[in-house]
């Protein structure tokens, strides 16, 4: 006698078909991403700022200001060759360093970026990892994670030459603007879909911390950027960014802007700028939202990261750039 058959529950094949559709998802994304190449996100016309590895950390950092880059490779005249990757928060590190260590932070007007990459005592700067221009979208997505960079040179490979740096921000928007799937494969929400960072692993500040404290935790937890909360209620006030660079600008040398460090959130944040480390503008969804209204959100806004708050304004979560992209890396 044959066993009789056993009667699938609805809720499990309603869970078999959700997890269906979220992988042809990823998998369509993940086809579009290997589809396109390194070459067809960059614009049309813009600027790559080189640093040769003799001239001063401190000149260096303030030609990226005015520049108004986030970021330059480094070249070494000796070695022909690109040896790192300078960024507005690798300064601000090594401004941290020098203050940690009580050492002369004057030194960094006239130290170049050769010493500061030779010097055994500081890990700001990062070895030069690339990809060309004939990369694929996907295995540029792969080095920027696995290797947890910001920024990723593109090299033309008949000169060798870098064309452009590209980051998750830039790679999504590529992404929003030319992905077209007649499918609703993105209905789910960000919270159900496990995208971002929640509850008790989010780090939030207080506006009353001191800078130094603040940059320290970031760097603890390798943060770009954290929520800034009101004590008690936990709503969100702002954003502070690694990148801000207002308590240097507002100094009149290295030790003025040593002392700044002391400064509290609320003194940083009540002063505004309005360059390329500008600190990221508040952005917010609840954990409601679904992948595809974040998807339409960011062609509007092109944010690095929304603070997911609840109906009382309170933080419980980030979803960033590289989180959206990391998901889509799923096998």
């Amino acid at each position: 006698m044959d066993p009789e058959p056993v009667a699938t529950r609805p809720d499990t094949l309603l869970h078999n078909e959700r997890e269906v559709v979220r992988s042809a998802g990823r998998q369509a994304i993940s086809t579009f991403l290997d589809a396109h190449t390194c070459f067809s996100v960059l614009r049309a016309s813009g600027k790559v700022v080189v640093f040769d590895t003799r001239i001063p950390i401190q000149l260096a950092f303030y030609a990226l200001v005015e520049h108004d880059m986030q970021c330059a490779p480094l070249w070494d005249p000796a070695l022909c060759q690109f040896v790192g990757l300078l960024t507005v928060t690798d300064f601000i590190d090594i401004l941290r360093h020098y203050r940690k260590l009580g050492l002369d932070v004057s030194t960094l007007a006239t130290r170049s970026i050769a010493e500061i990459l030779n010097d055994p005592s500081i890990q700001e700067l990062r070895s030069f990892l690339s990809a060309d221009t004939n990369t694929s979208l996907k295995q540029a997505c792969l080095l920027l994670h696995r290797n947890n960079l910001d920024f990723l040179p593109i090299m033309f490979p008949e000169d060798m030459r870098v064309l452009a740096t590209v980051t998750y921000t830039n790679i999504l928007e590529h992404l929003v603007t030319h992905f077209r799937e007649q499918r609703r494969l993105f209905d789910d929400t960000i919270y159900d879909l496990g995208i971002g960072t929640y509850h008790d692993k989010l780090v939030t500040v207080g506006a009353d911390q001191k800078l130094s404290a603040v940059l320290e935790l970031l760097g603890q937890h390798n943060l770009s950027a954290c929520p800034v909360v009101e004590a008690g209620s936990g709503k969100i006030l702002g954003v502070y960014s690694r990148s801000d660079i207002t308590f240097l600008a507002t100094a009149s040398d290295a030790e003025d802007a040593i002392a700044n460090l002391d400064l509290t959130l609320q003194e940083i944040m009540g002063q505004q700028r309005n360059d390329v480390t500008t600190p990221d503008a508040l952005h917010t969804c609840s954990k409601g939202h679904t992948l595809q209204s974040i998807f339409e959100y960011f062609a509007q806004l092109h944010f690095n990261r929304l603070y997911v708050v609840d109906e009382k304004d309170v933080v419980v979560g980030v979803v960033s750039a590289r989180d959206l992209v990391a998901y889509f890396l799923e096998e």
